[in-house]
């Protein structure tokens, strides 16, 4: 695979690159992604290049028209202009005659947005078409969004068969990262799994199952273990289908389970103080750490307390620590402890296949195109 940091200001100067990003957020307040971009647009920039950013927001579906204030991309706007002390042209359809008006338009410009590409079908479905329309409007591809390359879609796994393709400074740095505690990772290491669904996390539990030392479990994913086991969880979610494979799961001494609990109208919500002080005496004496998944419903106060005191828990080890997944991430920016962390990846479903050991498509691609 060929990485954008090896590129020269010489071999890049002058030229148009399309930079696949995931501004896919809410709000502005959801800025992560967008703030672990910015040193690849940066890094263009610096070197002399136009810079076309392409992303997703939302699912729009077949009824949304292009512009619908709820998928536009428009919304990222202030936030680039802010951060890149330029304000970007907005490219707003996708009439690609037109587009390519725009650009040589102009042509003293750096810095350029596409309307959300899920207005188009093409680019969910994998059409390559989609990517021969883009091809004319750059010299060359830089997939910068680790967050959807577990994902087949055309902006993702396409354009790296009509463009000359390298991985972004963020890509480059969550492949590092994760590789780390695949590959390089020090014992004991404690996997920490919280969350909705125990189904999205299988890859990870079996791959890790002979690395880790111990898996700690919270969440909702917790409670279809706990069902499993027979214990009484009231209207707790869970995940019926799931208990034959948990099942199996629980002959491993390496699953701890909580064991008391923040409750609510019959649903766990939270795990308990003891719980969670059995979680860190775990904690303490690890040397790496995957967490991914809140301990509950963190986004309520009341129901927050778990998650926190595992954070603090983890900020204070010295091992190399690797945070992801939307709700934790969320949880380590309220907490201000990113730079407390050894690694905050900016995937979530993305990190779980990377662990699981998933294909990657998103990274296939870009092992198989050619370079400038």
């Amino acid at each position: 695979m060929h990485y954008l940091s090896q590129l020269t200001k010489s071999s890049i100067n002058g030229l148009t690159c399309l930079v696949r990003v995931d501004f896919n957020i809410e709000n502005l307040q959801e800025n992560f992604r967008l703030r672990s971009t910015l040193p690849t647009i940066n890094f263009l920039r610096e070197r002399g290049t136009r810079v076309i950013l392409v992303s997703h927001r939302g699912r729009p579906g077949a009824g949304a028209e292009i512009g619908d204030p709820r998928f536009s991309l428009k919304i990222v706007l202030p936030f680039l202009n802010q951060k890149l002390k330029e304000t970007p042209v907005f490219l707003p359809d996708f009439n690609f005659k037109k587009i390519q008006a725009t650009l040589e338009k102009n042509s003293s410009r750096n810095i350029f947005l596409l309307e959300n590409l899920r207005f188009l079908p093409a680019e969910e479905k994998n059409d390559p078409r989609l990517a021969t329309l883009l091809q004319p409007l750059a010299d060359f591809f830089v997939n910068d969004a680790f967050s959807v390359s577990h994902r087949e879609n055309a902006s993702v796994t396409a354009l790296p068969h009509v463009l000359p393709s390298y991985a972004g400074l963020l890509l480059e740095k969550e492949i590092e990262n994760l590789s780390r505690v695949l590959k390089n990772y020090r014992k004991p290491l404690i996997v920490i799994l919280g969350g909705a669904k125990v189904s999205d996390k299988l890859g990870l539990i079996n791959n890790f199952k002979n690395r880790a030392s111990y898996f700690l479990v919270g969440g909702a994913v917790a409670n279809t273990f706990l069902k499993a086991q027979g214990k009484d969880i009231g209207d707790s979610v869970y995940e019926p289908r799931m208990l034959s494979v948990v099942k199996k799961m629980l002959r491993s001494k390496k699953i701890i389970l909580p064991f008391d609990f923040v409750a609510a109208k019959n649903r766990f919500m939270d795990i308990g103080p003891l719980t969670a002080e059995a979680f860190i005496s775990k904690i303490k004496g690890a040397k790496t750490i995957v967490w991914n998944g809140p301990m509950g419903f963190f986004e309520n106060p009341a129901w927050a307390n778990g998650s926190k005191t595992i954070l603090k828990a983890v900020t204070a080890t010295k091992a190399f620590s690797v945070v992801g997944g939307g709700e934790t991430t969320e949880l380590v920016t309220q907490m201000n402890a990113g730079n407390k962390l050894g690694f905050v990846s900016t995937g979530g479903g993305a990190m779980i296949a990377f662990l699981g050991g998933e294909p990657m498509p998103g990274i296939q691609a870009l092992e198989k195109t050619k370079h400038l």
